[in-house]
């Protein structure tokens, strides 16, 4: 007999991660199975939709079978199977959508379609459940990654026994997303990609009141961001010192030899270059958290999720928490493990669906541009 009421197997697929997880009575996560592609789209600086559709198509069916291996279940002890259906990349979401179904067909199980972005929110309430602090609804949602700067309202209602969440859009991003603006300024330095984590380290080291990069002003509606302004200015910046070229070259080549730790670039990046890490971080991480605590503000809630792949981000987990708390705001960030595309979060999205009965039959099809409000 099963230990838990209602099995879910996660499955996600919208960008460059082949992900699956169990996830029990929508908390209780059982396992979750990333398989990243960074090593495949490291050469180009981002992701190369064709190459991340055919190894999605290459790693989903072992990543499954791992994620129930390490669940300790067999695929008939499943109660649904929960898929990404969008937002993405149109071939790789495709991959995970029609396996999915075959699954759901094959074993006659519930079917059921989440959108990527709410997996996130879900990724933050996964994390809240493992603690005895809760989040209070309405809720504020900013999610931020290299695909996603966007804020929603959130909120939870009980019906029929259980949760029902809806959500509002209260802002986004104009131009590039926080994420992009981060792999667009490695790029131009030479740090390897992803940008994000390796900004976020050598940023430690340098001095984020060196460069003032101005906060974009948005005429209409002051909760959406614009970060492409923050990226052509570390542009024109490094055309106006030619000074950067040399170190710039010398990263390059350590690059092509598999010299990716922050340490060993750091070694190869003068004072200067750092300071220009830290100033451009800084600038970044003001316009998220000003914004959004000005959008929190105006809504009148009391607890902010922040999620996505920046929300690892060490600057911007901490000035979160000191300004939010000075607001009396509560912060609530998932673990860096969920803070990533998972599938976990998708199948965790997918259990109040599945207990009000909100199933999809065989003619489900993946959305790129998926709205979730």
């Amino acid at each position: 007999m099963k230990a838990h009421k209602n099995l879910i197997l996660g499955i996600e697929s919208s960008c460059d991660e082949t992900a699956a997880a169990v996830v029990a009575d929508g908390r209780s996560v059982l396992s979750n199975i990333v398989a990243s592609q960074i090593a495949i789209h490291r050469d180009f600086g981002g992701v190369v939709p064709e190459l991340a559709s055919r190894e999605h198509l290459r790693q989903i069916v072992p990543v499954v079978r791992e994620a129930l291996k390490q669940a300790g279940i067999l695929l008939s002890d499943l109660d649904a199977i929960a898929v990404t259906r969008g937002p993405g990349l149109i071939g790789a979401l495709l991959v995970g959508v029609t396996y999915g179904k075959v699954l759901a067909l094959a074993l006659d199980k519930p079917l059921i379609a989440v959108n990527h972005l709410e997996g996130h929110v879900h990724a933050v309430l996964l994390e809240a459940a493992t603690t005895d602090r809760q989040p209070v609804f309405p809720a504020l949602c900013l999610i931020v990654s290299g695909g996603h700067t966007v804020l929603y309202g959130v909120e939870c209602a009980w019906k029929n026994g259980t949760s029902h969440f809806s959500y509002s859009r209260i802002g986004g991003t104009r131009d590039d997303a926080a994420g992009e603006a981060y792999d667009k300024v490695a790029r131009m330095l030479a740090l390897g990609y992803p940008g994000g984590p390796i900004i976020d380290r050598l940023a430690e080291h340098g001095n984020p009141k060196a460069m003032r990069f101005g906060a974009p002003q948005m005429k209409g509606n002051t909760y959406d961001f614009s970060f492409s302004g923050i990226k052509t200015a570390v542009l024109y910046h490094l055309r106006k010192h030619p000074e950067f070229q040399p170190e710039i070259v010398a990263r390059e080549q350590a690059l092509a030899h598999g010299e990716r730790s922050a340490e060993a670039l750091r070694h190869l990046s003068r004072p200067a270059t750092l300071d220009l890490l830290a100033s451009f971080q800084r600038a970044v991480v003001e316009d998220l958290v000003t914004r959004t605590l000005a959008a929190a503000s105006h809504q009148g809630v009391r607890s902010i999720f922040v999620s996505g792949g920046v929300a690892a981000n060490r600057e911007l987990r901490t000035t979160f928490e000191s300004q939010a708390k000075r607001d009396g705001l509560q912060v609530f960030f998932p673990s860096r493990a969920l803070s990533t595309d998972n599938a976990a979060m998708i199948a965790a999205a997918g259990y109040p669906r599945f207990m009000e009965g909100q199933h999809e039959d065989c003619t489900l099809d993946p959305v790129a541009n998926l709205p979730l409000a």
